[in-house]
C-alpha cells in the first residue's frame, strides 16, 4: 500500500503535499497560502483557475483580493524560477485567471496490482479532505481484501503512461456543483482498459459517515470483481474449479511451468475426451500439453526421431493456431498457447510475446506467467530482464520444489547463453544444493551443458557419459539443442549453450557423435 510517487516537471519535484519542492539539490520552501495554490493547480493541470476560485484555496485570513492572488502567483513564479512571458509552469489567461500548464514526468513508475487514480472536477475545498480519506480507506480496505501481498496504490489525477507496471486501475471521479458532490468508481483491466466494475457513490457531504460507509460498499465490490478475475485466470487446463483460489493458482503454476510427468500420464483419456469433444479449446491445449510432455520428457539419451519430432511440432502448431480465437477470455489458456508457440520455434515469437504479456496483465503476478515471460526474453538475448523474471520465481515459496529446480535450471540457460560464467557457476551451486529433488537424469544434463568447454567432467559425470555411448550423446545434443538452444535468435548465443556439452561429447566419442545439422545452426560446420 502506499502513496504515488513526487510530482516530478523536469528538474523540479514536488513534494506530494506540495510543503516543498527540490531542484538540483537545493530545497524550495513555500508558505500555506503558496502551497494552497500549487495544490490547486497541481490538481487541476490545463484547466482555467480563476482568481475567485483560487481565493477559495487560501487561508480565510488571508487579504481576498484578486491583486492578492496575482502577488502570489508571481511570487510562485519567482520561487520556481519561472518567467511570466514565456512560462514553464503557470501561464496568465489575461482578465480570467491562471492556468498550470507542466506536463509531468515521474522519475520512478509507478508499479503495482490496483492504483487508485483520482480526479477532481471544479469544486471548493471544504470536501477535499473527506475525499482524501475515502481514497485512503479504499485503498486500505481493497488492499487486505484482495491479499497475496498485491500493492495498493492512490495517486490524484493519474493517467496511465508506457513505464507502468500495474494490472487494474481504480477511476475515482469527483465532481462538486451547487453544495453536492457526485462520485463515480469505476475498475478498469490495464493496460486493455476494459470496464471491469462501474459504482456510483451516494456521498452526503454533510455527513462524514457517508464517505466511510461508501468507501467500504465500494471496496468491496471491486475486492469480488479482482478476486473473480484471479480465479477466471486459474481456470482452465485440468485444475477444479472447486479448490480454493491459492491452491488453484499454485497447481495451475506447476501444469505450465515444469514438464509435469501429469501430462504423459493423461495422454489416453486426453485423446477420447478430444474424440468426444473436439471444438473445446481448454482439451485442445491439454492434448498439446501431453504432446509437448512427449518431447522434453522423453529420454536425453533414448532420442526421438527428427521425423517423430517434425510430425509433433506441426501438430502443436496448426492446433494452438486454431484455437486462438477462443481463448483470448483465458489467461491460463492463453500462457499455455504461448508457451506451446514459443517451444516450437516456428517463428511465431511476437504472437507469443503479445500472447504472453497480455496473459499476464490480467493473471495478477501469479507464477504461471514467470518461467514463458522469462524464456522469451531469453530468446531475444534480454538475459537480464530474462533473469529478474527467474529470480521472482525462484522467491516465491508456494509452488513447490519441482517448480523452483525448473526456475533455476532456466535461469542457468541464461546465464550460459548470455556467457557470465562467475554468475553460472553460483546458480549452478543452486541446484546442486537442491540434492534428491533434482532428478538424476536432469542433474547430468545440466551439469554437461554448464561445465566449460576446456573443463573436465567429474569422474562419476564422464563415466555416465561415457557409458550412453556414441549414439546417446548425439541424442543428449540434439535433446539440449531442440529444448533450449534453438530459440535463441543471436548464432553466437546457440553456440554459447551447446559449445560445452558438444566438448565434452568430442573428447569422449569423436565428432561423429555431434549432429551437423545442431553445427549448422551454432555457426560450425561439421
Amino acid at each position: 500500500m502506499g502513496k504515488a510517487q513526487n510530482l516530478s516537471f523536469g528538474d523540479l519535484i514536488l513534494d506530494e503535499t506540495c510543503l516543498s519542492a527540490r531542484r538540483n539539490g537545493q530545497t524550495i520552501q513555500f508558505t500555506r497560502n503558496e502551497r494552497a495554490l500549487l495544490l490547486a493547480f497541481t490538481g487541476n493541470p490545463r484547466r482555467l483557475m480563476r482568481r475567485s476560485r483560487l481565493l477559495d484555496e487560501i487561508a480565510s485570513e488571508a487579504d481576498r483580493s484578486d491583486r492578492y492572488i496575482d502577488f502570489l502567483v508571481n511570487r510562485l513564479r519567482a520561487k520556481l524560477g519561472d518567467n511570466k512571458k514565456t512560462p514553464q509552469y503557470i501561464a496568465t489567461q489575461y482578465g480570467e485567471g491562471y492556468v498550470w500548464i507542466a506536463a509531468p514526468s515521474r522519475a520512478v513508475p509507478i508499479d503495482g496490482f490496483l492504483i487508485i487514480g483520482a480526479a477532481f472536477g471544479p469544486q471548493g475545498h471544504a470536501f477535499r479532505q473527506q475525499a482524501s480519506s475515502l481514497l485512503g480507506q479504499l485503498r486500505d480496505t481493497v488492499a487486505a481484501g484482495v491479499g497475496f501481498g498485491h500493492k495498493v496504490v492512490v495517486a490524484e489525477n493519474w493517467s496511465p503512461v508506457a513505464t507502468d507496471k500495474l494490472h487494474y486501475f481504480l477511476q475515482v471521479n469527483f465532481q462538486a456543483d451547487n453544495g453536492r458532490l457526485d462520485c463515480v468508481a469505476t475498475l478498469r483491466e490495464m493496460p486493455s482498459k476494459r470496464i471491469v466494475r462501474a459504482f456510483r457513490l451516494q456521498l452526503d457531504m454533510s455527513d462524514a459517515t457517508s464517505f466511510t460507509s461508501e468507501a467500504i460498499r465500494v471496496a468491496n465490490g471491486v475486492i469480488d470483481a479482482l478476486r473473480q478475475a484471479l480465479a477466471e485466470a486459474s481456470t482452465g487446463l485440468g485444475t477444479p474449479a472447486d479448490e480454493p483460489l491459492e491452491m488453484r493458482l499454485h497447481k495451475a503454476s506447476n501444469l505450465l511451468s515444469t514438464s509435469n510427468p501429469q501430462w504423459l500420464a493423461s495422454g489416453e483419456q486426453l485423446r477420447k475426451d478430444r474424440a468426444q469433444d473436439p471444438l473445446n479449446p481448454d482439451i485442445a491445449l491439454q492434448w498439446c500439453m501431453h504432446l509437448f510432455a512427449r518431447l522434453v520428457l522423453t529420454s536425453p539419451f533414448g532420442g526421438m526421431s527428427l521425423e517423430e519430432r517434425e510430425r509433433i511440432e506441426s501438430e502443436i502448431d496448426a492446433t494452438v493456431l486454431e484455437v486462438l480465437p477462443a481463448i483470448e477470455h483465458n489467461p491460463l489458456l492463453m500462457l499455455a498457447a504461448a508457451k506451446l508457440l514459443y517451444f516450437i520455434n516456428r517463428g511465431h515469437i511476437e504472437l507469443a510475446e503479445d500472447i504472453a504479456e497480455r496473459a499476464f496483465a490480467r493473471t495478477a503476478e501469479y507464477a504461471a506467467a514467470l518461467p514463458i515471460l522469462g524464456q522469451l526474453r531469453y530468446a531475444r538475448g534480454r538475459f537480464n530482464e530474462a533473469v529478474q523474471f527467474f529470480d521472482r520465481g525462484i522467491e516465491m515459496a508456494e509452488p513447490g520444489p519441482a517448480f523452483h529446480l525448473h526456475m533455476r535450471v532456466l535461469k542457468c540457460l541464461a546465464l550460459l547463453a548470455a556467457g557470465d560464467r562467475v554468475a553460472l557457476d553460483a546458480a549452478a551451486a543452486d541446484i546442486v544444493n537442491m540434492g534428491a529433488r533434482c532428478p538424476p537424469e536432469i542433474a547430468l544434463m545440466v551439469g554437461w551443458t554448464i561445465a566449460a568447454a576446456d573443463q573436465e567432467l567429474p569422474a562419476a559425470s564422464a563415466q555416465a557419459l561415457a557409458a550412453a555411448g556414441p549414439a546417446g550423446a548425439l541424442s543428449a545434443i540434439e535433446y539440449l539443442y531442440f529444448t533450449s538452444a534453438r530459440h535463441l535468435i543471436a548464432e553466437h548465443e546457440r553456440a554459447n549453450v551447446m559449445h560445452g556439452l558438444i566438448a565434452h561429447v568430442t573428447r569422449l566419442h569423436g565428432e561423429q557423435a555431434i549432429p551437423a545439422h545442431v553445427l549448422r545452426k551454432i555457426g560450425t560446420q561439421s
